[in-house]
């Protein structure tokens, strides 16, 4: 028997005419644990150990192990891709990172996501979203800005 290949089905990619400037995107959440912070930290290859040994933290000032700022950054900027259907349809993406994300061991921590289209230009159908991300309550990230071209 041969088994049949099927080949995945292109994304969607959000129409500019669907998209005005006040649009607020789904909010996600995603949950960290130690586990993603030693996964993240082997792909990453940067093995700090702030990032997975909790007594290392704290010795160091910390209220515990933090999740890498780049993860936390990519992990919010998911909420765009998703969103526009395609994650090669972000030219531009920045961040200002406000706050470290705590992760304790027992819990992890929730980074919540949410987004609002703050500008859309008919002519270069390039549509600026801002973000918002937090976790138990405080910002982590700011000047949170995504720039999409959609179709």
């Amino acid at each position: 028997m041969s088994a049949q290949q099927s080949t995945p089905a292109p994304a969607t990619v959000r129409a500019f005419s669907e998209v005005s400037v006040g649009d607020v995107l789904p909010p996600v959440t995603i949950h960290i644990d130690r586990a993603r912070l030693v996964q993240y930290a082997g792909a990453s290859l940067d093995r700090n150990r702030i990032h997975w040994d909790e007594r290392f933290a704290k010795q160091v000032g910390l209220p515990d192990v933090i999740a890498h700022g780049m993860f936390t950054m990519g992990s919010a900027v998911t909420l765009v891709t998703d969103w526009a259907g395609d994650a090669g349809r972000v030219v531009e993406y920045g961040v200002r990172f406000t706050k470290p994300v705590v992760v304790p061991y027992d819990t992890g921590a929730d980074l919540e996501v949410s987004g609002v289209v703050k500008s859309a230009d008919p002519e270069t159908k390039r549509v600026t979203v801002e973000l918002t991300a937090t976790t138990g309550g405080e910002k982590v990230l700011g000047r949170a800005l995504a720039v999409v071209v959609l179709d």
